[in-house]
C-alpha cells in the first residue's frame, strides 16, 4: 500500500476516497443484515450521508476532463443524488419494495461499479493499492469487482436471473 499517493493527494479526493470506503462497508453490511429495524434506519441514514459526500466531492475533482472540467462519471454522481432523494422518499411512503430496488441498484453501480474502475493501472487507487509494481493487478480487481456486482446483483434482483436464465 502506498500512503504517500494518498497524503498527496488534494483534500476533495482525500475526503472522496475515505467516504466512499466508508459507504462500501457500512452499505454492505446493511445490505446483508436483517432490514428495518433501528439499526437498519441508523445505519441506513449515515450510509445516505456518505454516499451523498462521496457525489458531492466528485465534484471537486477534475482528474479526467471531458465536458469542460467534468468528465461522464459526473453524470454518475448526479444520477447517485437524484436516486438517494428517490431512495429516501419511498422509505419514508413505506414504498420497501422501491427503497429496497433503489439502495441496491446505488451499491451495486455506484460504489462495486464505478469503484472497481478506479482501480485501473494510471488511476490513483490503483498507485495506493499496488504502489505501482504490478498495475496489472487492477485489471484483475475490476473484473472480481465485476464478477461480485453481477453476483450481488443475481441474489438481489430475482427478476433478472430469471430474465437471463441463471436461476433454476
Amino acid at each position: 500500500m502506498n500512503l504517500a499517493a494518498f497524503t498527496h493527494a488534494s483534500l476533495a479526493i482525500q475526503i472522496h476516497i475515505i467516504v466512499a470506503i466508508l459507504a462500501f462497508l457500512i452499505g454492505g453490511y446493511v445490505l446483508l443484515r436483517r432490514k428495518g429495524d433501528r439499526l437498519h434506519r441508523n445505519l441506513g441514514k449515515v450510509w445516505v450521508a456518505l454516499m451523498a459526500i462521496t457525489a458531492l466531492t466528485s465534484f471537486a475533482i477534475h482528474t479526467i476532463r471531458m465536458i469542460g472540467p467534468f468528465s461522464p462519471i459526473h453524470i454518475l454522481s448526479l444520477v447517485t443524488l437524484v436516486s438517494l432523494w428517490v431512495a429516501v422518499r419511498a422509505a419514508r411512503r413505506r414504498d420497501i419494495a422501491r427503497h429496497l430496488g433503489t439502495m441496491r441498484m446505488l451499491y451495486v453501480y455506484a460504489l462495486l461499479g464505478a469503484g472497481a474502475f478506479t482501480f485501473l493501472p494510471g488511476r490513483l487507487m490503483n498507485r495506493i493499492a499496488f504502489h505501482g509494481d504490478h498495475p496489472w493487478i487492477g485489471y484483475a480487481t475490476v473484473g472480481a469487482a465485476l464478477l461480485l456486482a453481477g453476483f450481488v446483483t443475481v441474489k438481489a434482483f430475482p427478476g433478472v436471473a430469471r430474465r437471463l436464465g441463471l436461476s433454476a
